[in-house]
């Protein structure tokens, strides 16, 4: 904690809870004077790094939770060939007038404390200003002679050996050690090696001498340093460590700031087992667990009510597993494949596996201990429970899948009635919407508009006319189409208009092959909504289905509570304006695929809307593909005619036929009245009709002023 340094120097009574060494540290304070005034401040002397020497709580000033180790040190003399004809003797740190103790770094945690002695001193001056010499290589000997001489007071670096008689040697240890320092978040490290083993000072792998003479507890060693092979086993080491190569190296030390970085490389350390050493500091330290994937999980799917529950485990090894919602809840804060548990533990998925179960999340809900998912969600799981190696499921699971199975292998054959030769990808989507329907669950037809979204629908209804009755909901515009093209692609189809008559009497009277023919007005008068919802149909048809894509509309509220054994939307533009609309629609196809509209938003349409995220993109795509088809005219333009023609059977307003009337009358007393000659009159005639034909269109094409509106622009 902060304290002042006025308070320290004084050593007042309060400060019980400073230790010996704290006490003897604080006696090298002290004091200066400054300013005009003569106001005086407080500073450590030199001497006070010696007393730290050993001290348990000292910490780097940007990382203060970590503490570090202060060593006491000496300086190191080196001595290397040059060229193979001069001797190069050189002191490091080097040492000036003023030296008297000096901080060395040694590694991301280990503080080296060099005291300058007399000695020292005379070192340096014997080797002149830049305690550098440079000697003549005939001068070996007598440079060996100087190494024993010094080789008590100074660690030495030697390229031509040297040493002391009395000092023992150990052999020299090349295996690197790598130090890793936790840092705001990152991961900083270091490369070194430690020719002592276990204890005494680390170089950086192949620099400095082959011999080094150095103090141990008190005690003098030396060791032969192999520097080509401590280069050798370094370089092994980064090679094998990808995410150590594609980062900068800043003389042997990295920073990886990014949480996955860190992780990623230490798993790759642990894949090096004994080809290096990894220092963590004191309390410190972060473990990942080998990849799990398929191999460690097991799954248990069973029926629960209308869905499937499924529980499961990852089981890392026999002291750690993890249950399958822990599983989910961990995924929830960790965006990479890199799980978080306890104690500074992470477990290291397979991108494959990570994938999988974001999609099990994506297209399940908790359920308990487990998850639950919608049966028509099988299909979006499908690749991951191939892939799941455990997998036990009961008998309901199992018909679930035998459903689907023949779902996928049925080859529905076109009806014999059905008066029209299909085009390939009209056949296509035939056989789509028949396997579907075969299975029980609804479609939305979504292809461009013209590709003949009504000529499939119809070749469906046509195989399932003769259990029972079809409802037809369009726009008022479309509902003359839907007649006309039953009376033409299917003539055993008895297609007609509802609304007409005594309406209650018409629905109960109902048979098979009957076509009922609704507006989307008339659907959402409340007493025509409960008719139509006491009639069990067998295909009930939404066209131009983004009439419903509002869910607070009467009209969606209406179809909603439509009853048949097959559902089917046909729409060019299933989306609009915003997710919340396939929402709606698949409510009505298949209520409860999508979830509650709150889960929908939060699990697809706020990651796809306000975050663009791409995943969640996918698996929206992934779940609703199996039950919604779309081609658009590019993708089948090979298969279309030059040109195709839709007649739309517009009726003038009574407006509209007064006016036409008028005009009709107006012309007949112009061409009565003429006296032009025949073949002026002939062009007359055409004239007025013209006229007649452009009133039609719009009577504002002849009078630009007038309030009558056009039916054909509405």
């Amino acid at each position: 904690r902060a304290i002042a340094m006025k308070r320290l120097s004084r050593r007042s009574s309060d400060l019980d809870y400073l230790s010996l060494q704290d006490q003897k540290i604080c006696g090298h304070i002290e004091t200066y004077t400054y300013g005009y005034y003569g106001q005086v401040d407080y500073q450590f002397d030199q001497k006070a790094l010696i007393d730290l020497i050993g001290h348990p709580l000292v910490f780097w000033d940007d990382n203060p939770n970590i503490p570090i180790e202060v060593v006491a040190g000496e300086p190191q003399l080196q001595v290397k060939k040059k060229s193979g004809k001069k001797l190069v003797l050189k002191l490091e740190p080097g040492i000036s007038d003023d030296s008297k103790v000096m901080a060395i770094k040694e590694s991301l945690t280990r503080l080296k404390i060099i005291e300058v002695t007399p000695e020292h001193r005379r070192i340096a001056t014997i080797l002149g200003k830049q305690n550098r010499l440079e000697v003549p290589i005939a001068a070996q000997e007598q440079v060996l002679n100087a190494i024993n001489a010094v080789a008590g007071l100074v660690t030495v670096h030697s390229d031509i050996g040297g040493g002391m008689d009395n000092v023992e040697s150990l052999p020299a240890h090349s295996l690197p050690h790598i130090h890793l320092l936790p840092l705001e978040g990152g991961l900083r490290i270091a490369l070194l090696t430690r020719p002592f083993g276990d204890s005494g000072p680390y170089f950086q792998p192949g620099k400095g001498g082959e011999t080094v003479i150095t103090e141990i507890d008190g005690k003098r060693y030396q060791t032969a340093r192999n520097l080509s092979e401590e280069k050798q086993q370094s370089k092994a080491v980064i090679k094998a460590c990808p995410t150590l190569v594609l980062q900068d190296s800043h003389g042997g030390e990295w920073y990886l700031e990014e949480p996955e970085n860190c992780l990623e490389l230490l798993l790759e350390l642990q894949e090096l087992g004994d080809q290096a050493r990894v220092e963590w500091p004191e309390g410190e330290k972060m473990r990942v667990s080998h990849p799990a994937g398929f191999g460690q999980f097991n799954l248990n799917i069973k029926r629960q009510r209308d869905w499937f529950a499924a529980e499961g485990e990852l089981r890392i090894d026999d002291n750690l597993v993890v249950g399958l919602q822990q599983l989910m809840e961990l995924l929830e804060n960790s965006p990479g494949r890199f799980i978080p548990l306890a104690d500074g533990q992470f477990i290291a998925l397979t991108n494959e596996f990570r994938q999988r179960l974001e999609e099990l999340k994506a297209y399940s809900e908790k359920q308990g201990d487990g998850r639950r998912f919608h049966p028509l969600a099988a299909l979006a799981l499908e690749d991951m429970l191939d892939e799941t190696e455990n997998l036990k499921a009961d008998r309901h699971w199992k018909e679930h899948l035998k459903r689907i199975k023949e779902m996928k292998d049925l080859d529905p054959q076109l009806p014999s009635t059905l008066q029209a030769d299909l085009r390939d990808y009209q056949l296509e989507g035939f056989q789509w919407l028949a396997r579907l329907a075969h299975w029980g669950v609804g479609a939305c037809l979504a292809d461009d508009m013209g590709l003949g979204k009504t000529l499939q629908a119809l070749a469906l209804i046509l195989t399932k006319a003769a259990a029972g009755p079809t409802l037809i909901v369009a726009p008022t515009s479309v509902c003359p189409n839907w007649i006309s093209e039953a009376n033409r692609f299917a003539p055993t189809l008895n297609p007609f208009q509802f609304g007409r008559g005594d309406r209650a009497a018409t629905l109960d009277n109902l048979q098979p092959f009957d076509l009922v023919v609704c507006t989307y007005g008339l659907l959402q008068q409340e007493d025509v909504a409960e008719l139509l919802a006491k009639v069990q149909w067998q295909v009930v048809v939404l066209d131009e289905a983004q009439a419903i894509k509002n869910m607070a509309t009467k009209r969606s509220q209406a179809a909603m509570t439509l009853q048949a054994e097959f559902k089917l939307l046909t729409t060019g533009t299933p989306i609009e304006n915003h997710l919340g609309e396939l929402w709606n629609l698949f409510r009505f196809l298949n209520p409860g695929l999508l979830g509650s509209l709150e889960s929908f938003n939060q699990r697809f349409a706020n990651p796809i809307e306000r975050d663009h995220n791409k995943s969640a993109r996918q698996q929206l795509k992934n779940l609703i593909q199996p039950f919604l088809l779309r081609r658009t005219k590019n993708q089948v333009l090979t298969e279309l005619p030059a040109r195709t023609e839709i007649l739309i059977q517009v009726e003038l307003s009574q407006e509209e036929m007064a006016f036409y009337e008028a005009l009709r009358r107006q012309a007949i007393a112009k061409l009565e009245d003429s006296e032009a000659q025949a073949g002026a009159k002939h062009l007359q005639v055409l004239a007025e009709i013209m006229r007649l034909r452009r009133a039609c269109c719009n009577p504002s094409l002849i009078l630009p002023d007038t309030p009558i509106k056009s039916s054909k622009l509405e």
